[in-house]
């Protein structure tokens, strides 16, 4: 009997063990606060994360429980996104002000709980109100559970790239004028890797990003676009990159020399260095993907890769890439049809084959009225407005949406009557219609939990045809359609591929085009509760933020 107890006992400390070296709970503290950073001979005094431009990186493995205790010091409000994670039942982690939580006030704390389920790869950090995106951000790397390999060989290391933009004024002043005035705002003076210019800007010699590599080696490059707008294009001199990953899902494997990468994106490459010290240095290049009409920063920005050696590198010659041209639309489209699924029995896309709800979104510019007294800066001394179905969303003043669902007091903080189609028709990518004029509200959609929704995300031309990156927040979606011109229902569904479709939590709408997505509906919205205690809303924490 005591030899049976002590193996029994035996087993159960060996799988307590085994357990809890699968999934830990990891602390980290993020102290915003003020710090003095010098680019392109300007020192500003920017709001960081512990100091540091771009903020640090948070590692964790898949199903670690992460508990984020962010601090702040400056006297801005703050909220903090984790762009990309999966947010079950911990809605009151994801971040955005106002929607989830009400701002971090000055002096005061919060601490963000969630668990990292079912994903694995890169995502990011960033502020959520208003532009402090602009300087707090920063990488999540999510490895696979222990034991778990990659399904591509194993790198040699890893290296988190990150893009993001440097204003040599301050953004939160930018974009307030642009809001004030009802113009574009002004683009950012500089691109940067990993918060460096490099050598293609004035003044940035030494603030460039230097990636140094042995030869015959791969390495798996986590690349983030952190900027606020803009689509980039990337590629290195003389350097074929694989797709492995995007936005923390496996992809099939394809080589590229360039790849495409929206605002909020993320994608792992495959970098296999030559086999033999090359003779030579190479460039690392990103630049904008453009399909607007309005003004943008055409520039690029440089990083240099270069291989280990004796040698001087002085003396090394410096090779450049070829990127696409800043209009170039072919490219984005072929480079986006080719990302697929992993779609196996370990990595399944598992597409909802039946719909429950259908919704049909126009996303485009439109104006509004400008205000009495007052010189505006967009169309006709209009104001640039973008909407949704005609609807330019507006947040609360004094409450988080969130919080007025959990607590029965959302009336008259918001309505729950989204419109599901646009309520006048028209020729979305043609002729525009003479009232440009949009609505505003604050509109969202109710849904029943385990909701399975198709959402056709339509381009519009009111005031010229541009990409439109989106992001949902706290799940993700299939992209199992896109094209240009005006989403046909009665055609373009016959072309879905419901099979192996690209899973992503951040899309770019086609320039005059069309995006189907498609999933299947947990906690994204305004979902309800389900049935089990597993299926509701946990509480919110007792240090939630208060307006």
């Amino acid at each position: 009997m005591g030899v049976l107890y002590n193996l029994f006992f035996f087993i159960i400390t060996i799988l307590a063990i085994s357990k809890s070296a699968f999934a830990i709970t990891r602390h980290y503290q993020f102290d915003i606060k003020m710090q003095n950073v010098t680019r392109l001979c300007h020192t500003k005094s920017i709001v960081s994360v512990n100091g540091q431009f771009p903020g640090p990186r948070i590692v964790a493995r898949e199903g670690d429980r992460l508990l984020i205790k962010v601090i702040n010091h400056v006297p801005n409000n703050i909220s903090i996104h984790w762009h990309g994670i999966r947010q079950l039942r911990t809605g009151w982690a994801d971040g955005p002000a106002y929607v989830t939580q009400c701002p971090i006030q000055t002096g005061q704390s919060y601490v963000y709980n969630y668990t990292i389920t079912g994903q694995r790869g890169t995502l990011f950090w960033h502020a959520h109100i208003s532009w402090l995106r602009a300087t707090l951000y920063g990488p999540i790397i999510i490895l696979p559970k222990r034991g778990v390999p990659y399904p591509f060989p194993k790198p040699y290391k890893q290296v988190p790239i990150i893009f993001g933009e440097w204003w040599n004024t301050d953004p939160e002043a930018v974009i307030t004028q642009a809001m004030q005035t009802g113009g574009g705002p002004n683009v950012s003076d500089a691109y940067t890797i990993n918060g460096l210019p490099g050598p293609l800007y004035n003044c940035s010699s030494k603030d460039t990003f230097k990636l140094k590599v042995k030869a015959g080696k791969t390495y798996l490059l986590r690349l983030i676009n952190a900027a606020l707008n803009d689509e980039l294009f990337f590629s290195i001199a003389n350097h074929t990159l694989k797709v492995v990953d995007v936005d923390a899902i496996y992809v099939k494997p394809f080589e590229t020399n360039t790849i495409l990468i929206a605002p909020g994106q993320t994608t792992n490459l495959l970098l296999t260095t030559k086999s033999q010290f090359p003779n030579a240095k190479f460039l690392m290049l990103a630049r904008p993907y453009v399909t607007g009409q309005g003004t943008f920063d055409n520039s690029t920005v440089a990083g240099i890769l270069e291989y280990e050696t004796p040698l001087p590198m002085k003396k090394l010659q410096l090779l450049k890439p070829i990127l696409p041209a800043l209009n170039d639309t072919s490219f984005a489209t072929k480079f986006s049809n080719k990302l697929r699924s992993l779609a196996n029995s370990q990595f399944p896309a598992n597409v909802p084959q039946k719909v429950d709800k259908h919704f049909f979104f126009t996303v485009g510019l439109g104006t509004s009225p400008c205000n009495s007294n007052k010189t505006c800066q967009g169309p006709n001394g209009t104001m640039f407005a973008a909407s949704i179905n005609n609807v330019s969303f507006v947040l609360p003043n004094n409450s988080a949406l969130l919080q007025a669902h959990f607590s029965g007091q959302s009336k008259g903080v918001y309505s729950p009557y989204f419109p599901s189609s646009p309520i006048i028709p028209f020729n979305y990518t043609g002729n525009p219609p003479n009232n440009t004029m949009v609505g505003n509200g604050t509109k969202l959609v109710v849904l029943p939990f385990n909701t399975s929704v198709e959402v056709v995300l339509q381009d519009t031309s009111i005031l010229g045809a541009e990409s439109h990156p989106l992001h949902l927040h706290g799940f993700n979606f299939f992209v199992v359609g896109q094209g240009f011109g005006n989403f046909n229902p009665n055609k373009d569904p016959a072309k879905f591929n419901l099979i192996d479709p690209v899973e992503r939590n951040t899309v770019g709408v086609p320039s005059g085009g069309w995006i189907h997505t498609s999933w299947g509906l947990k906690m994204a919205w305004l979902v309800l509760d389900g049935k089990l205690p597993n299926q509701k809303l946990l509480p919110p924490p007792a240090d939630l933020p208060k307006c």
